[in-house]
């Protein structure tokens, strides 16, 4: 790539003790470590509860058998290698098998577990096309991964130009973590801020859904970056899970918030953390985190507070809506199943429910009012 960023893979590269690295040295056995020296300068190693070494740094705790390798279910969206089709109008492409660093607790931990690493991205774009000619559904195509801007600027223009010739793709997205890890892969790169101007049009636009977990993560270099995006004619969304010891604070949470709106950046979504295979330390129930986000919400102005707190469920995109004292809320905001979509779900509460598998009691489900073709 035609920009430098010094990648660290090693834990004696970073201000540990020796007894605390060796320890650490386990879990990095099998849940690797690697971040990049831009954001490793961000922590404060002298505080053991630093929310960003918490990101990155191994904990211990993943080695607590929990959760599933694929929590959901995305094997069985996969229609080609690296290409899943779970919504009718949106087609999903594992562009990427790299990260920049890898956050403890990624869903897609898949890709770069030692013991059992899986190769899904995408390799064959002409595949892709006819894929998506032959589903004039397909309104939207979302570029992910790994990271879609780890994949060099050639590669991107390929892969862009490509999808941008088939007719009933309105938009694209590029899903991507650099902003945080490595803005310099922005900031450095005409060539990558040429491509986006060309193909993101005011009747087409490209859309780069960054990751944002905490503010302080939100650098002068990032927000410069941010600036150089939107004069290309990207528009720019904010998703974040919501991370135990990282951003289950409702001060953090807003203030996250109030600074992706100052910046033009809309905040988008916040995920209910996926109960991914060494996710544990790192989970917030659903319940606590729905009492987080409300309370994160109502300390911003409207522009701050249009995130939706959602759970990426195999069902479908499941967002937590409301609470009472016995039951909590829940409403397909996008189902796997056109028919679902929109349909309410009432639980009896379970404060220690991680996943909507955990609810056991289900008091009521509403479907749309009226089903009849509107």
């Amino acid at each position: 790539m035609p920009h430098r960023v010094r990648f660290v893979k090693d834990l004696e590269e970073i201000p540990l003790s020796v007894e605390e690295r060796e320890r650490l040295l386990r879990v990095s056995e099998k849940f690797p470590f690697f971040c990049t020296s831009h954001y490793l300068r961000l922590i404060n190693f002298n505080d053991p509860s630093d929310p960003l070494r918490r990101v990155v740094v191994p904990d211990e705790g993943e080695l607590e058998p929990w959760g599933r390798v694929d929590p959901s279910n995305e094997a069985n969206y996969t229609v080609m290698e690296g290409v899943q089709h779970k919504y009718d109008s949106t087609v999903l492409v594992l562009a990427s098998n790299k990260c920049a660093g890898l956050c403890r607790y990624c869903f897609r931990k898949r890709l770069f577990l030692t013991d059992e690493k899986r190769e899904e991205r995408l390799r064959d774009v002409k595949a892709l096309v006819e894929y998506l000619r032959g589903h004039p559904e397909v309104t939207n195509v979302i570029l992910s991964g790994g990271d879609a801007l780890m994949l060099s600027t050639s590669r991107l223009r390929e892969l862009i130009s490509e999808v941008a010739k088939v007719p009933h793709v309105r938009f694209i997205r590029l899903g991507t973590r650099i902003l945080s890890y490595w803005p310099e892969r922005i900031l450095n790169d005409p060539e990558l801020l040429e491509v986006l101007k060309k193909y993101s049009l005011p009747e087409r636009r490209i859309y780069v859904v960054t990751h944002f977990d905490h503010p302080r993560e939100i650098t002068p270099e990032a927000v410069r970056a941010c600036h150089l995006l939107f004069k290309a004619g990207v528009q720019i969304l904010n998703q974040c899970p919501m991370i135990s010891g990282v951003n289950d604070d409702p001060g953090v949470l807003a203030e996250l918030f109030r600074q992706l709106a100052s910046m033009g950046v809309s905040p988008y979504y916040v995920f209910q953390c996926r109960p991914t295979v060494g996710n544990k330390p790192y989970a917030v129930p659903i319940e606590r985190g729905y009492q987080i986000f409300e309370t994160a919400r109502g300390r911003v102005s409207g522009v701050a507070k249009r995130a939706r707190f959602v759970m990426s469920h195999a069902m479908g995109k499941i967002e937590i809506v409301a609470m009472t004292r016995e039951h909590v809320i829940f409403k397909f905001h996008r189902a796997a199943r056109n028919q679902d979509t929109g349909k309410v779900l009432v639980y009896r509460r379970n404060p220690q429910a991680y996943w909507l598998d955990d609810y056991t009691e289900l008091v009521e489900e509403i479907p749309l009012l009226d089903e009849r073709p509107i």
